[in-house]
């Protein structure tokens, strides 16, 4: 995408979007800081984002791409949101109009970030953010297990600029508050005794598997 090219639609967002994090920052919800110290697919290192999925599934499988074969205890909330201006880049034809390339979105870049090199999905983001975006709205590239043939692209919303008042209002979906105020519950002292508890084998699986020798 240059400044010469079509840009891509930028609509209005309003509806219930949905995130799976790690419980042990469940009483900062709507905190983009983890997506900023290492990066993500759509945000540079040092930017915050706050990445949701538009449904539940999704968020789960997003959450849990790096435990391909075990899943582990996440903390699962919705979010209602409503911003004004989300850029639009999972309608292929709406991507073509735009000059964006569909194969930079679906880069490799984690790769690309490790090699030293900019993953063409941070450039997309930046030009993004330039034309007033507060997000965008983009396919997942999570993988699934056993996907139906038919079954529609999964997708996110992606957030760059945010807050709990317009343009672009995130408000955690907590009526009972239930999600814990600070981290208290994660001092020093309990998480060395959950680290030091050996996990319990799934069925079939030995303990040895479990416990993983040290290289």
């Amino acid at each position: 995408m240059t400044a010469h090219e079509p840009e891509p639609p930028v609509l209005a967002f309003n509806g219930l979007v949905y995130r799976a994090h790690n419980p042990r920052w469940a009483y900062l919800p709507t905190s983009g800081e983890g997506a900023a110290r290492h990066g993500g697919r759509f945000n540079r290192r040092g930017l915050p984002a706050l990445y949701t999925s538009l449904d539940i599934t999704t968020a789960w499988l997003e959450a849990q791409q790096g435990f391909p074969f075990k899943a582990q205890p996440m903390t699962l909330a919705a979010y209602r949101v409503r911003c004004a201006r989300i850029a639009e880049l999972t309608d292929p034809a709406a991507l073509a109009a735009a000059g964006i390339d569909p194969a930079d979105l679906a880069c490799a870049w984690e790769d690309l970030a490790s090699q030293g090199l900019e993953p063409p999905s941070w450039r997309l983001a930046d030009a993004l953010i330039a034309m007033d975006c507060q997000g965008a709205r983009v396919p997942s590239f999570a993988p699934a297990s056993n996907p139906a043939p038919d079954a529609p692209r999964r997708q996110n919303l992606v957030l760059w600029r945010w807050s709990e008042e317009p343009p672009c209002a995130v408000q955690v979906v907590d009526d009972f508050g239930r999600l814990p105020q600070d981290g208290r519950s994660w001092d020093v002292s309990s998480r060395q005794s959950r680290r030091r508890a050996q996990p319990s084998p799934l069925p079939g699986e030995s303990r040895a598997t479990v416990a993983q020798p040290k290289s």
